[in-house]
């Protein structure tokens, strides 16, 4: 079965030479392979303003760019998010964009008081990619992956998203050719099954 799938790079570094950039690529080239729709927004690449304010979240018009990714969010039966490890959880402004992205009234109703709110992103599925210099069992066991599960569950859960999957590639600086290779193909059978 066909799916319509969003890739999010959320490397903050523009330059494509990255693991991540290569998972991701592995990934869409499975998926296109296997004949699914594809579409792609590098962060790295947008301009957009951090939110500052209570009511600039609830209340403020995002920007056209923000427009577009949550178009394109909307279009999309499954979300592929990958990014490096950065002090132990995601860069800045891939939660910036996500922030301006997953706002009240797209991903979540607006709750009015006495009410509660409604998951407007129910029936997606996600992948999430973190690599990182640490050991990738070190992350998930000593540290408890503590930012993987707040982004499964505290941002993806809370707008209706599942089921949400992962994967972790750990000491990226070390990896040979090898290793680095079998990892590329795994992201590509992954892009090719669409989940």
């Amino acid at each position: 079965m066909s799916r319509k799938i969003l890739i999010i790079q959320g490397h903050p570094d523009p330059d494509s030479g990255h693991l991540g950039y290569a998972l991701a690529y592995a990934y869409r080239d499975g998926a296109i392979m296997a004949g699914h729709e594809v579409r792609e927004i590098d962060v790295a690449q947008l301009d957009f303003p951090l939110l500052r304010t209570q009511q600039d979240y609830d209340e403020g018009e995002p920007p056209a760019i923000i427009k577009d990714a949550q178009g394109d969010l909307a279009w999309a039966d499954h979300i592929l998010i990958c990014y490096p490890l950065w002090l132990g959880t995601m860069p800045a402004l891939l939660k910036g964009f996500l922030e301006q992205v997953l706002r009240p009234g797209f991903a979540t109703s607006k709750v009015q008081k006495g009410s509660s709110w409604e998951k407007m992103l129910q029936g997606k599925s996600a992948r999430i990619v973190i690599t990182m210099g640490m050991p990738a069992l070190a992350y998930r066991w000593y540290f408890r992956a503590h930012s993987l599960k707040s982004l499964e569950r505290n941002i993806l859960g809370f707008c209706g998203i599942a089921p949400i999957r992962e994967n972790l590639f750990g000491l990226v600086e070390a990896v040979s050719d090898k290793k680095r290779q079998s990892w590329l193909e795994k992201m590509k059978q992954l892009g090719q099954s669409g989940k």
